[in-house]
Formats: structure tokens, C-alpha cells, sequence
């Protein structure tokens, strides 16, 4: 087969009500287009590795890969990435809050974008979760942007559009993908973001806290500020 344009990376952890609709909702979303669709089970304990199986023979660009063991969602978004074949990524939550129609928007933004664009982030419009994770999110993202300076207002949207070869310079650690703007701007690439929808959780409930974020933030965002103040940029490379 062909290698796509376009590889769909969705991390899923026992999501067996919402995996199902969201890969139909994908392959719409992507019709036309030369894309390949890779859900990550991160070892699921129900059924979602098998419901998403029995979808190979209505969506042939479906693959899914599994985990022996939970690794988290960072590390099942990697997994995915780096058995990957098309040159841009689009990543979305498996819990369907995300929309996929704004997928294919978000890559022609990057394609159309200046030389050095890496990555088209999303940010989400009327946010369809509880008042408190809204408030501790935006508190969040207002520390990390005035720290990092990273121009995101919203790094925790799943949906992303990035191109491959980028990512993989970046230095990996759990919860990278919500860094992913300011280790970007750290290699030297541009970044961009765009309204997307975003839509209430039908099935399933979240695998997160609002104290559990925090704890992991706190040290991550230390790790990142220690790698910022740890970069060299060369400014670009001549070839004599």
C-alpha cells in the first residue's frame, strides 16, 4: 500500500462506548483525503480493543495498536506517532469530545502555513465540561503560557495537527503532549492555533483529576522550564 499524507492518532483507555462512533466519525471527517487511522489501546480492562477489531472491514485505513500494559496517554500517543507512515499527524482525544471535522481544517492550515510551521493546535470554543475543570484549566494554562511564553491558550485540546519529523526531535517524557507547543518553539519551529468545536462526553468518564493534573503539572512545567533554559539554537544550518 501506498504511504498516506495523513496518519490519525487516537490514544484510548477504556473507551468501548465511544472508540466505535469516533472512528466512523474520522474516516467521514477524512473522506477524499489519503489518511490512515491508528487507535492506541493503552491495555483497556474492557471491551474497546475488540470493538475497535471488528471495524477493520468497514474502515480499511483502520489500524489498532495495543499495550501489554497502561503507559498513559503520552506514551500511547508516541506509540502511535512512531508506527506511523504519513508525514502529518492529527491527534484527538478517544473520548469523542473532540470533533474530527475540524481535523482536516487544522492540516491545511499547517500545509498552507510559512516555512517552519510544525504545528496547528487547537483551542476549544464553549468547553462542555464542569466548572471546575474549566477554572482549573484555564488557571493552568494562563501559569504555563507566562512561563513558557508559548503563545497557547489551550495545550490541553486534544486535537492537534503536527508534522511528524518534528516530534521526533523532540525529547520525550510523560506528558509531552500537553508541551507540545513550547518544546516546538524551543527547536526552532513555528506554531499556530485555531478554534475548534468541542462537544460533552457522551460515554465513559474522564481518566483524570483536578488535583492529579496539578500534582503532574507542577513537575512537568519545572522539567520544561529546565529544557528551555537548557537549549542552544543555531539559528540554522549551512552546508559548506
Amino acid at each position: 500500500m501506498a504511504a498516506p499524507d495523513i496518519s490519525v492518532v487516537i490514544p484510548v483507555f477504556d473507551e468501548e462506548g465511544a472508540a466505535p462512533a469516533l472512528a466512523r466519525e474520522i474516516a467521514q471527517a477524512f473522506a477524499g483525503r489519503n489518511f490512515e487511522l491508528i487507535f492506541v489501546d493503552d491495555a483497556s480492562r474492557d471491551g474497546t480493543r475488540a470493538a475497535l477489531s471488528a471495524l477493520k472491514p468497514e474502515i480499511p485505513q483502520l489500524r489498532v495498536l495495543g499495550h501489554a500494559r497502561n503507559s498513559g496517554q503520552s506514551r500511547a500517543i508516541r506509540t502511535g506517532i512512531l508506527g506511523a507512515r504519513g508525514p502529518v499527524i492529527v491527534t484527538l482525544d478517544g473520548d469523542g469530545q473532540n470533533d474530527p471535522a475540524d481535523g482536516p481544517a487544522l492540516v491545511d492550515a499547517l500545509l498552507a502555513g510559512p516555512i517552519g510551521l510544525a504545528l496547528v493546535g487547537g483551542r476549544r470554543v464553549k468547553r462542555q465540561d464542569s466548572f471546575g475543570k474549566r477554572m482549573a484549566s484555564r488557571i493552568g494554562n494562563g501559569a504555563r503560557k507566562r512561563l513558557l511564553k508559548d503563545s497557547a491558550d489551550d495545550t490541553g485540546c486534544g486535537l492537534k495537527a503536527f508534522r511528524r519529523e518534528a516530534f521526533l526531535r523532540l525529547p520525550y517524557f510523560d506528558h509531552i503532549h500537553r508541551y507540545l507547543p513550547a518544546l516546538m518553539l524551543r527547536e526552532g519551529y513555528l506554531t499556530d492555533f485555531r478554534p475548534v468545536n468541542h462537544r460533552p462526553r457522551a460515554t465513559g468518564r474522564s481518566k483524570y483529576t483536578n488535583l492529579g493534573r496539578l500534582w503532574a503539572s507542577l513537575s512537568d512545567l519545572m522539567g520544561v522550564l529546565w529544557l528551555q533554559s537548557r537549549a542552544r539554537n543555531p539559528g540554522g544550518v549551512e552546508e559548506l
